[in-house]
Order: C-alpha cells, then sequence, then structure tokens
C-alpha cells in the first residue's frame, strides 16, 4: 500500500529534525565524493595517506579540511556514508515490498508511461542522466538539495530559502516541459 504524501512529509521531516537535533544536518552529496574516493584509494592505494595528525591525500579536495574527506575515505563506516548507503537501501525495499523492481505498471507512475512509454532501458537512462546532472549541479553549489534547502530552512538560514526558490523555479518549467501529456 503506497503511503500518503501528508504522511511521508510528517514523517520525513521528523527524520530530519531529529538528526538535526540528535547528530548533525543532514546533506549527502559529499557522501558521493566519498565513495569516489574509496574507489580511487582501491584503483591507487597513494590517493590516501595515514599522518601522525589524521589523513591527508594527493588530492587537494580530500585533503582540504585538515585531510576531513580523505580522513572519512579512509574510515566510510561514518554516520553519513551509512546514511546514504541505508537510503539507497531504503529505496530498493520500497520498490520490492511495492510490487516488484521492474513491473513498469507498478514501478512507473502512469504520468511517465503516458509521456515516455514503457521501456525500462529508457526510464534507468533518464533516471541516471538526472542523477549525473543534479549531483554535478549539487557538487558545483557546495552541497544537494538536502544540505541547502531541507536542513538549512530547518536550522532557518536564508540561503536555504533562497536555494529552495531557485530550486523550484528551475523545476516546474523543467516539469512542465517533460510532461506535456496527462496520465
Amino acid at each position: 500500500m503506497p503511503l500518503n504524501w501528508k504522511t511521508g512529509g510528517v514523517l520525513l521531516g521528523a527524520v530530519f529534525f531529529l538528526a538535526v537535533l540528535l547528530v548533525k544536518p543532514i546533506g549527502v552529496s559529499t557522501q558521493f565524493v566519498i565513495l569516489d574516493a574509496i574507489i580511487g584509494d582501491i584503483a591507487n592505494p597513494a590517493l590516501i595517506q595515514a599522518t601522525e595528525e589524521g589523513y591527508t591525500s594527493s588530492n587537494a579536495y580530500l585533503a582540504k579540511s585538515g585531510g576531513k574527506y580523505a580522513a572519512n575515505a579512509a574510515n566510510p563506516l561514518n554516520y553519513s556514508f551509512v546514511f546514504v548507503l541505508a537510503m539507497a537501501l531504503g529505496a530498493f525495499l520500497s520498490a520490492r515490498l511495492r510490487g516488484g523492481v521492474g513491473a513498469a505498471e507498478r514501478t512507473a507512475p502512469a504520468l511517465w508511461r503516458a509521456n515516455f512509454g514503457d521501456a525500462p532501458l529508457g526510464r534507468y537512462a533518464v533516471a541516471f542522466l538526472g542523477g549525473f546532472v543534479v549531483l554535478y549541479g549539487a557538487r558545483l553549489a557546495g552541497g544537494c538539495t538536502s544540505g541547502h534547502m531541507m536542513s538549512g530552512m530547518m536550522q532557518t538560514a536564508l540561503s536555504g530559502y533562497i536555494f529552495a526558490a531557485g530550486a523550484f523555479a528551475a523545476a516546474v518549467p523543467t516539469a512542465i516541459l517533460m510532461y506535456r501529456k496527462e496520465a
């Protein structure tokens, strides 16, 4: 049974509130950089080095902030990285509980099927491309929607509200262009 959007919104708000209250604000785009660093360190063991002060890297981005990113890549079982892995696992479990991964009538919304058809390869390609563009933009902006908008607004940061206005100013016209047909 699908979760009502209002209930889901309240639950998401509660999770964000508890995360900010108990641990730290939520932000996930940096964890993709950490994943890249983990893979990079496997391919090139000289990428991350342990020092007396902690960790550093031959990569300037990983070495910044006193080697914080290099340390997270060297020891990835931290709150933020596990949180991102849990999000992916939760999405997979949600799809399975909804009736399985791969059934077009269950996994693709009717609005998507009306505009783009049922081909799973097309959905995967668009999802990958969209994710790539969003992640690239998030890194370019120094953070993602969860960090800038959701956590930022929860902390009443003006930048969070400005980011939200910009995100919706771009998202609404994009959705109108992409979804011209109604379900």
